[in-house]
């Protein structure tokens, strides 16, 4: 019997194309179809109604950057991709449908917002399955941050900040001789008054101050999970004393150019500054511990996990 007799066939051997994005966007087209009808309208929504307040600025942010944290590491994902676990992707197909058709009719934005994003999760387990997501789970929970929390949950949340930050504000400004008092959430600043909800709205921008500094994070230290805890947890302290700042720059503009002139342009304007100042803090921080941990241990790299 000759050698060619025993060959396998040439099929059998032939090696199996690598997995790719488009190949994963050819297989599952009509799946990311039903994506895409179910999320654009939601978007549309959240562009028009919350990313225009203060609560919901960072959503175009959190929207532009976890598409491309996805887009980046896309080799990874295909790389890892296994089989995906059927019925706990059918569960999270059937409670994001389900969401999504009593936040709709009922215009609650938050609980449709949320089903999107859970039938987008459940799409992305379909396509790669879990091992993938397990390995880069950060991007996947990062979009989790377009899902809007609804106002009365957000003030219930910042309370206690907000009667923080305007203790301290007024505190720090009667030390300095100002003519300010406290009496419950109004402010009196000489013949002024501000509520404590309005001067300490730059709390209802903690959200997306965690979001962003959590990218930032993400980005510069990917393996380096307790450093990336220890700086996380240094985000709620840095939005506190940038807020103090805020409701302190507010309290001075109106006691100096008037209650108009505090409340409007202006009052937009402390907000971005607000987001600037904190990453730069943030920024700031980590250079000062990286200097630290890297004296430390005499080493000139980043820190290790």
């Amino acid at each position: 019997m000759s050698a060619d007799a025993h060959a396998m066939p040439a099929a059998d051997v032939r090696p199996r194309p690598p997995l790719t994005l488009l190949s994963l966007i050819k297989a599952h087209w009509p799946l990311l179809l039903g994506l895409g009808v179910l999320a654009v309208p939601t978007m549309i929504r959240l562009a028009n109604q919350v990313w225009p307040m203060e609560i919901g600025a960072h959503g175009p942010i959190v929207l532009a950057t976890g598409i491309w944290l996805l887009f980046h590491i896309r080799a990874e994902l295909t790389a890892l991709a296994s089989k995906p676990p059927v019925l706990l992707a059918g569960l999270g197909f059937v409670v994001a449908v389900a969401l999504y058709a009593f936040g709709r009719p009922y215009d609650l934005l938050a609980v449709e917002a949320l089903g999107v994003y859970l039938f987008f999760l459940a799409t992305a387990v379909v396509l790669l399955g879990l091992r993938p997501i397990r390995a880069n789970l950060f991007p996947f929970l990062y979009l989790g941050f377009l899902v809007p929390i609804p106002g009365w949950m957000m003030d219930q949340v910042t309370a206690p900040l907000r009667m923080l930050v305007s203790g301290v504000s007024t505190g720090l400004l009667e030390m300095a001789g100002y003519p300010i008092d406290r009496q419950g959430i109004v402010i009196f600043i000489a013949q002024y008054r501000l509520l404590v909800e309005d001067a300490c709205s730059g709390m209802n921008s903690l959200i997306g101050l965690v979001a962003v500094m959590l990218f930032y994070i993400y980005i510069l230290h990917r393996a380096s999970i307790r450093y990336t805890l220890a700086l996380g947890a240094a985000i709620i302290p840095i939005a506190v004393i940038v807020n103090i700042v805020r409701v302190m720059a507010l309290i001075l503009l109106t006691y100096y150019a008037g209650d108009e002139v505090a409340q409007g342009f202006l009052h937009v304007t402390t907000g971005i500054v607000l987001f600037a100042a904190a990453l730069a803090l943030t920024i700031l921080l980590d250079t000062v511990l990286r200097r630290f941990i890297q004296k430390r241990r005499g080493d000139p790299g980043v820190p290790h996990a």
